[in-house]
């Protein structure tokens, strides 16, 4: 198969990282989806298969500008849902993204909202 495009590129990347992260039910999987217009956050156990909480920008309460602000809120919002959930401690998964921008915005409002990584 080829790894030419940068979306196959970073399907690869996240099929690299998966490979060593693994959600439970105790310390779920904090999986970030970013895309052009939107930003997802997934609680997920991997060994249910089950995702336990999930925010969007697609929501009503969320909605706005793709951008850095937006993305500190659906942190923000994201560590409300996972408290919410019992879930205090979470396993970073980038999803194939850089570290940076969005994606280091999004995780560090998390932080802020108490989650653990």
């Amino acid at each position: 198969m080829s790894w030419k495009t940068k979306k196959d590129q970073r399907i690869r990347r996240h099929h690299r990282v998966r490979n060593k992260i693994h959600g439970t039910a105790e310390i779920p999987r904090m999986s970030v989806y970013r895309s052009n217009n939107h930003v997802t956050v997934q609680f997920i156990d991997d060994e249910a298969s089950v995702t336990l909480a999930a925010v969007s920008t697609q929501q009503a309460d969320l909605k706005g500008p793709n951008n850095l602000e937006t993305a500190k809120k659906v942190g923000a919002k994201a560590a409300e849902a996972a408290k919410a959930a019992g879930i205090e401690t979470v396993v970073f998964d980038r999803g194939g993204f850089r570290y940076g921008g969005r994606v280091a915005a999004l995780a560090d409002a998390a932080r802020e909202g108490g989650l653990k990584f």
